[in-house]
Formats: structure tokens, sequence, C-alpha cells
């Protein structure tokens, strides 16, 4: 999940800097002097750009991806504790691990 999330990171980060580099097209002639002052500057805003934007996409796919979850674990879980599981391998392993 991480990956996936960091490769989205990347993909809208890269989207952004090509849309802010075609919007500001009249700042084209002062490059050096900008980067020669900002350098430390845009590159920390950009830092913290590319943090917020990988917590907001993964804050999005845990509550679209992992929605239920914890609802299905839990069913699960009650089932293999009754022993009435879908897997009889696993009650028998609970129980040998519970002795």
């Amino acid at each position: 999940m991480i990956t996936n999330v960091f490769f989205a990171t990347t993909i809208l980060f890269l989207a952004a800097g090509f849309y802010l580099m075609d919007q500001c097209r009249f700042l084209i002639p002062y490059r050096t002097l900008l980067i020669q002052r900002y350098e430390t500057t845009i590159l920390l805003a950009a830092a913290v750009l590319f943090l917020n934007i990988y917590a907001a996409v993964y804050f999005g796919v845990r509550k679209l991806l992992l929605k239920e979850t914890g609802r299905k674990l839990a069913h699960v879980e009650k089932q293999l504790r009754t022993g009435q599981s879908i897997s009889g391998e696993l009650t028998r392993r609970l129980e040998e691990e519970s002795r």
C-alpha cells in the first residue's frame, strides 16, 4: 500500500509542478536569481508539499480501501473462536496456542 501511495503522490506532485511551471513563465528571466537566493526555501516548500500530498493520499486510500476491514476481521475472529470456522486447521492452531 505504501508503494502505491508513494507512486500516486509522485504523479500528483509532478502534475502540480508542471502546472506551476506553466503558470509562472513570466519568471523565466529571473530564474538564476531566484534559484541563487531562494533555493533552500523552494526545496523546503516542495518537500512539505510532497509530504502533505502523501498524507492526503494515504488517508484517502485508508478511508476508501480499508473501510470495512475491522468488521470483517472481527467476523473471522468470531468464527474462529466459536469453532465454526472457515478453516479447521486455523481452529486447531488457535486451540494448540491457547494450551
